[in-house]
């Protein structure tokens, strides 16, 4: 083996002028892992990089913190910060020293960082650092710059259990529209699909094994959150394709998927799962961003803001309240409950928090237009259900308030977002930009609106090659419409009685049900407390 001195001088001095691009290109191909020299060095340097708040305490701050604490020579006897209470440990083959050192980081940060709340791969994290660390020291100021970061939409840590409540919702947003496979697969076993996304952050800093987790590192330190979804997607991707339904039949998923993390090195190489990790195309960093926003304000909203602790409740159930609707009592004329849990499985996160409420049918309140815009107003978003007289079930998922049609006057504007889908029987068909987001460049910093948060996918983010590309859903006297551009993928008429299905270029659907149907029975279903 080299000398630290020897691998010290074969280290390019100029490696982190580099611009941006090959910066990412060298982590992504795991350059680092040439010596452990290097990997620190590059790791101290790109952190002290990272822009954090004015006052964040460093490694002299730690040492003054550290004797006050345990004594200079003392092993800390200290309990662990609340804020880990029941999160499981990963050491990731650190000595006995190191796990010491690794607790009294924990404590110190507790200490020093008393707005955290709820943060369960911190350890992970400072257990990783250390390895690549000159002292304890040197790995509190930099996993500190790390959770004070506060770059605009970045964050490395969530902090609390509104936020990581929220990034789980958006990893299973993630999961719902990028890996539908391993989604309907999941939600077709699991009695709770938010549950089994619940673990998506241990699955990458805790069950992965170290060669593996610590290439995920490199990358997540140079590129933020959203490293850690597409790296998550790709292993969801990987997981679909080792298993079959009936395999996991009478499984439990959670663990299954836990093994399968731990035994990676079986399925599939570290530099294999980045490369198709990195094939993934997400939108951008602050469609994310909004997208969390949106998934947080939605648990605000339900008054899930913090670790549930009553009833005697254990630690280690802290993330098993049940958001999942309960589909017991559900009763509609055109699906069964089961049909629709699927349907749900397919709605974004921070709606399929809320119950199922039937606001308009035509079985109840006739085939009227005016009837149907009066019931669904004020309600967004709406799920939309047709059983036609052939029998055949098709719908959509309508993401904006059916009053936004007002807005466009006396013609027939369209309105919506980007989550709308269409759906024929038990098949979708989402925005086509979400499958092909390259197709469509974010609307530059400098003509983007300022003021209140945008919805997730909203059009005025998007400099979109054609309008026809964004005809998500219309409404005026003589009929509705869902989807448009060399087509309507739904249209019906004023009369709700008679409709049309064909292909169209908003969500790149085959017509939904037979081309020219007859309505039997038509539903919409809105959300409580949306």
């Amino acid at each position: 083996l080299d000398s630290p001195s020897q691998l010290k001088a074969r280290i390019p001095r100029d490696i982190l002028s580099k611009p941006p691009k090959e910066l990412k290109k060298l982590a992504r191909e795991g350059y680092w892992a040439a010596s452990r020299a290097l990997r620190a060095q590059v790791y101290h340097q790109l952190i002290q990089q990272v822009t954090c708040r004015l006052v964040t305490p460093d490694a002299l701050v730690y040492r003054d913190v550290a004797s006050r604490l345990f004594g200079k020579p003392s092993v800390s006897s200290h309990p662990l910060p609340e804020f880990l209470e029941g999160c499981s440990m990963s050491t990731y083959c650190l000595n006995l020293e190191g796990v010491t050192a690794l607790k009294k980081i924990l404590i110190c940060v507790g200490n020093l960082f008393p707005d955290i709340t709820y943060s369960p791969i911190l350890p992970s994290l400072v257990a990783l650092l250390l390895h690549y660390s000159e002292d304890e020291a040197q790995c509190f100021e930099n996993i500190s710059r790390l959770i004070a970061s506060n770059a605009p939409h970045t964050s490395y840590i969530d902090q609390s259990f509104l936020a990581h409540q929220a990034s789980c919702m958006t990893f299973g947003d993630l999961a719902n529209k990028h890996c539908p496979a391993a989604h309907k697969l999941i939600a077709s076993t699991s009695e709770n699909v938010f549950e089994v996304y619940s673990e998506w952050l241990s699955w990458l800093f805790h069950d992965l094994p170290f060669n593996y987790a610590i290439r995920v590192f490199d990358v997540y330190l140079l590129e933020g959150q959203k490293v850690l979804y597409r790296i998550a997607l790709a292993l969801l991707k990987q997981y679909r394709l080792s298993v079959t339904s009936t395999e996991l039949e009478g499984t439990d998923i959670k663990a299954d998927l836990q093994a399968f993390m731990q035994n990676i090195a079986e399925h599939v190489t570290v530099d294999k799962l980045l490369e198709r990790a990195f094939g993934i195309r997400l939108f951008s960093r602050k469609e994310i961003w909004l997208l969390q926003m949106a998934n947080r304000k939605a648990l605000m909203e339900r008054g899930i803001t913090m670790v549930q602790r009553s009833n005697g409740c254990p630690p280690s159930c802290r993330q098993s309240f049940h958001l999942a609707v309960d589909m017991q009592n559900f009763s509609s004329s055109i699906v069964t409950a089961q049909e629709m849990r699927i349907v749900w499985s397919w709605i974004p996160e921070r709606f399929s928090l809320f119950p199922p409420l039937l606001l308009f049918s035509t079985s109840e309140d006739g085939c009227s237009l005016q009837r149907f815009y009066t019931c669904c107003e004020g309600y967004e978003p709406t799920v939309l259900l047709i059983k036609t007289t052939e029998g055949e079930v098709c719908g959509a998922f309508l993401s904006s308030d059916w009053s936004e049609r007002k807005k466009s006057g006396a013609t027939s504007g369209f309105f919506g977002t980007g989550e709308c889908f269409v759906r024929p029987e038990t098949e979708r068909y989402e925005w086509v930009f979400i499958k092909k987001p390259e197709l469509a460049k974010a609307v530059p910093r400098s003509r983007q609106r300022k003021g209140r948060l945008s919805p997730f996918l909203a059009i005025r983010h998007f400099l979109l090659p054609s309008k026809t590309a964004s005809m998500f859903m219309s409404g005026s006297r003589e009929g509705i419409i869902i989807g448009g551009g060399g087509g309507q993928a739904l249209s019906l008429d004023a009369n709700l009685l008679w409709g049309r299905t064909e292909h169209c270029e908003t969500f790149d659907n085959p017509p939904l049900c037979q081309e020219n149907f007859k309505v039997q029975l038509l539903e919409v279903w809105g959300f409580q407390n949306a």
